[in-house]
């Protein structure tokens, strides 16, 4: 459970980062994301999530 919070605050960390050194390239990402569908939303958070569970699995069996 430990390393599930210290990953959440990772991701916390690596977007605030970006939001901080990008901050117009952010906000251009983010009203661009208003024009795809739900679907296209839906089915890139599924690839990558399950992106994150194949580098973890990679990460703890090689590493």
């Amino acid at each position: 459970m430990h390393e599930l919070f210290v990953a959440l605050a990772l991701v916390l960390v690596i977007e605030g980062l970006l939001y901080a050194a990008f901050p117009r390239q952010m906000r251009s990402i983010v009203e661009r994301m208003t024009q795809f569908t739900d679907t296209a939303l839906r089915q890139t958070g599924i690839f990558t999530a399950a992106l994150g569970v194949a580098f973890i699995w990679i990460i703890k069996k090689f590493f």
